[in-house]
C-alpha cells in the first residue's frame, strides 16, 4: 500500500481559486448577519467569553497534541490533527447552538471573534505544537512552513471578508440582508460540491485509507465536544452556555484547514484525509448532539 505521507492531492489553479473564494464570500455571508451589539456580549459576559476561547485556542491544541503523541498516527494525518485542532470554529456552530437551544448570540460572537484571532492563534498554535513532535516537525521543515505566509492566507480568506461583510452590516443593513439570503446557500453549494469533487477526484485514496483517519476523527470531534462541556462546567457555566461553548469546541473550520492543505501544505494526503473526513463528519454528529440537547429539558 502507497505511503500516505508521500501522496499529494492537488486542485489546479481554476479549481482552488474558485476554493478560496466560496470559503471568503461564506464568511462575508456571515459576517452580513453579524452586529456590533452582538461583539457587546463579548464585555459583559467576559467570563463566558474567556472559557469559550480558552477551550477553543488553548485546550483543544493540547488535547489534540496529548492524542499525536499516544497514538503516534502517520505524520502527515497527525499534522492534519493538528491543523484541525489550531483553525476557528465553523460557522455551522451558529446553526447547530440553536437546533441545541444553547446560547445563540454568545456562539455568533465567538465564531466572530475566534475568526479574527485565528488570524494569528491558527499559525501559532500549529507551527508550536507540530514542531513539538519529531515526525511532525520534520514534514515541516520539509515543507518549510512560513507562519507569516499562513496567517496572510488566514487573513485573506476569513479576516478581510468578516470585517468587510459587519461594516455593509452595520451602515448598509437593507442591502446586507439582501446580499445575505443570496450568497450564503451559493456559496455553501459551490463549497460543497468542490468537496465532493475532491473526493471524486482522488476516490481511490478515500477508499484504501479511511481506515487510518475514521476512529481518529470520531474520537477526536467527541473528545472536543467532551472538553468545551466540561471546562465550561469546571467554571460553573449554564447548561446553555455549556452546551455553547461544547459545539464551538466541537465544530472546527475544516473548510479553512483544506484550503491550506491544498494551498501551503501541497495537498499533502494524510491532512487533506483527515480534514475531508473531519468535514463529513463533524456536521453528523453536530446535529445529533444538538437534536438531543434541542429535546433535552434545560
Amino acid at each position: 500500500m502507497t505511503d500516505i505521507d508521500q501522496i499529494r492531492i492537488n486542485f489546479n489553479p481554476t479549481e482552488l481559486h474558485i476554493l478560496n473564494i466560496a470559503l471568503a464570500i461564506i464568511m462575508f455571508g456571515i459576517a452580513l448577519d453579524i452586529t456590533l451589539d452582538d461583539f457587546k456580549v463579548l464585555f459583559k459576559n467576559p467570563k463566558i467569553v474567556s472559557v469559550g476561547l480558552l477551550s477553543q485556542f488553548i485546550l483543544l491544541p493540547i488535547l489534540t497534541f496529548l492524542m499525536v503523541i499516544i497514538i503516534k498516527p502517520h505524520p502527515s494525518i497527525a499534522l492534519g490533527m493538528l491543523l484541525i485542532g489550531a483553525v476557528p470554529g465553523g460557522n455551522v456552530s451558529n446553526f447547530y447552538s440553536k437546533t441545541a437551544k444553547a446560547n445563540v448570540a454568545l456562539s455568533i460572537s465567538l465564531t466572530a471573534f475566534a475568526t479574527f484571532l485565528a488570524v494569528f492563534m491558527t499559525p501559532l498554535n500549529f507551527e508550536f505544537w507540530g514542531s513539538l513532535y519529531a515526525p511532525t516537525k520534520a514534514l515541516l521543515k520539509e515543507i518549510s512552513l512560513s507562519f507569516y505566509e499562513m496567517a496572510r492566507v488566514v487573513m485573506l480568506l476569513m479576516g478581510i471578508p468578516l470585517i468587510v461583510g459587519m461594516l455593509i452590516r452595520n451602515y448598509l443593513p437593507k442591502i446586507a440582508k439582501q446580499l445575505s439570503k443570496v450568497l450564503k446557500p451559493v456559496s455553501m453549494i459551490f463549497f460543497f460540491v468542490l468537496i465532493i469533487l475532491a473526493f471524486y477526484k482522488n476516490w481511490d485514496l478515500f477508499v484504501n485509507h479511511i481506515h487510518l483517519v475514521f476512529w481518529l476523527v470520531v474520537a477526536h470531534n467527541i473528545l472536543a465536544y467532551i472538553l468545551g462541556y466540561y471546562t465550561s462546567k469546571a467554571f460553573k457555566l449554564s447548561f446553555q452556555n455549556a452546551k455553547t461553548i461544547a459545539i464551538e469546541t466541537g465544530i472546527q473550520n475544516s473548510g479553512l484547514g483544506l484550503l491550506l492543505i491544498f494551498g501551503i501544505f501541497q495537498g499533502m494526503g494524510g491532512m487533506a484525509l483527515f480534514a475531508a473526513f473531519w468535514g463529513v463528519w463533524d456536521l453528523v454528529s453536530g446535529m445529533a448532539l444538538a437534536w438531543y440537547w434541542g429535546r433535552k429539558p434545560s
